[in-house]
Order: C-alpha cells, then sequence, then structure tokens
C-alpha cells in the first residue's frame, strides 16, 4: 500500500482533498467536470484492482470539482471479475491514507420499482447483501466485526437530499440489493427482491461501503436506474443497455453533486 500511497501523493503534487467519489457503470463522464485534472492509471498504483468490464476506465482523477479538491475513482474492480470481494480494499485504504473522510459511492442498477424508471436517481438509505460473501472475510483483527446500523451516513446523505431540493432534482430513496452476478438477475429473483424490501439491484458498491466502514470513511451511495429488473418488462436485459441509459441518470445525479460540492460536504 504504501509505495501506492506514496506514488499518488507525488502526482497529487499538493492537492489535498477529503472527499473521493467512485464512479460506476457508464458514469466516467463525471471527471470530465473536474477542473485542473490530474489522471493516473490504475496500472501506475500497486494493488489498485484492474477492472476488464467496459464503462470503466480505470484511473484516479483529482483536481476541483465545484471548486472542492476531490478524488474520483473511475472505475471499480467487481466480486464477478476477481471472485474476491475486497479487490477494493487497496484502493480504499489508500484512499483513507491520504486523508480522505468522505466517500460518495455511484453505481448503475436495476429498478425493482416500477415508479422508479431508467434514468431516476436513487439515494441508498440501506443495503441487503444477498451475494453470499463479504469484504472482511479472512480478516484476522477484531475491526472485522464492523456495526453497519449507519452504514450510510445521516449527514452525508442529508447533503444529498438538500442539494437535489435545491436544483429541483427529483431523488428517490431507497434500498440496494447486492446480487453476485456476472449474470442478470431472474423474474423470480427480482419478485424475492421486492418481497425483502430492495427498491434497486445490482452487483457492485456493497463490498465498498462495508470496508469504508471499515476504514472509518463516512459514506453516501446513489444509483443512477438504468433499466427495470428482469420479468417486468419483458424484455431481455444487456450491459449495453446498462451503458446507453447510464449517462441519463448520470446527468442528474452530476447536477445534484455538484451542489452538494458547492454547498460544502458536512462534518
Amino acid at each position: 500500500m504504501k509505495e501506492a500511497l506514496d506514488h499518488l501523493v507525488e502526482k497529487l503534487d499538493g492537492l489535498a482533498p477529503t472527499a473521493a467519489l467512485v464512479l460506476g457503470s457508464g458514469l466516467g463522464g463525471l471527471v470530465d467536470q473536474v477542473k485542473d485534472a490530474r489522471r493516473i492509471s490504475y496500472a501506475e498504483l500497486p494493488g489498485f484492482p484492474r477492472s476488464g468490464v467496459s464503462g470503466h476506465a480505470g484511473e484516479v482523477v483529482a483536481g476541483h470539482f465545484a471548486g472542492t479538491p476531490v478524488l474520483m475513482l473511475s472505475g471499480r474492480a467487481h466480486y464477478y471479475e476477481h471472485g474476491n470481494a475486497a479487490a477494493m480494499r487497496p484502493a480504499l485504504e489508500v484512499l483513507a491514507g491520504i486523508g480522505i473522510s468522505h466517500l460518495i459511492l455511484t453505481n448503475a442498477a436495476g429498478s425493482v420499482d416500477p415508479e422508479m424508471g431508467p434514468g431516476s436517481v436513487m439515494l441508498l438509505t440501506d443495503h441487503i447483501n444477498f451475494s453470499g460473501s463479504n469484504p472482511l472475510i479472512g480478516e484476522p483483527s477484531d475491526r472485522r466485526f464492523v456495526g453497519l446500523t449507519e452504514a450510510y451516513d445521516a449527514s452525508l446523505r442529508g447533503a444529498i437530499e438538500k442539494a437535489a431540493k435545491a436544483t429541483g432534482t427529483s431523488l428517490h430513496k431507497g434500498v440496494y440489493m447486492w446480487f453476485s452476478g456476472p449474470c442478470f438477475e431472474t423474474p423470480a429473483e427480482i419478485r424475492m427482491a421486492r418481497v425483502m424490501g430492495a427498491n434497486a439491484v445490482g452487483m457492485s458498491t456493497v463490498p465498498e461501503v462495508i470496508l469504508a466502514r471499515f476504514l472509518g470513511l463516512k459514506v453516501a451511495a446513489c444509483s443512477v436506474i438504468t433499466n427495470l429488473a428482469a420479468g417486468m418488462t419483458g424484455a431481455e436485459l444487456s450491459h449495453q443497455e446498462t451503458k446507453d441509459m447510464a449517462p441519463v441518470g448520470g446527468a442528474r445525479l452530476a447536477t445534484i453533486l455538484r451542489r452538494v460540492f458547492q454547498d460544502g460536504l458536512p462534518d
């Protein structure tokens, strides 16, 4: 970790962000709004993930977003790529090491709610881990027993809600269910997810939330809805649809996040 941390600090050249964003499938366009951007490929940072999913650039972009120093991870590693739920741990440890205290995660997700269609943005209030895995399996210390009652920081969620209201941007709230992937869910699984209280489903984010809380970071997360989930329309799902639709909701999410950073993050 030290080698990656030292290299990143050198590349930041005095920039000292305390907030970071992880950008999901098709949401990498947000980095174009970063001023005075420094770009560092994950390949330059030992331990950083190698994402093989199209729509994930695999680079760190640091600079100023809405006037605030920020670091963005454009692309993530998924459990289904590596069989390792902790694939993002080295990257998040480096973020914590350079002084990041606030982490906002984004993802592309399928909606279980017919009233929350493609292009919508959902603020996560909680999650359901249905993957059968956990990124802290194998962690030897008692720190592995992370409390998740308040996994999603109330003050950070409040700032996102306030920003959505101030910009007139529609924002849904709900529970995200993590499936391991890479195949999409079946209609029966979506019916189950609805009964269990999920509002959206996807293949990421939850391991990062757990790891971030393990590292003491304040976390919030937003889903950009790219499709209605399996069985809701009769249409077959595809990753191409995810990439095509993500920028639609991504533009709405960018509006909200710009206002969050413009107003200043909560302590």
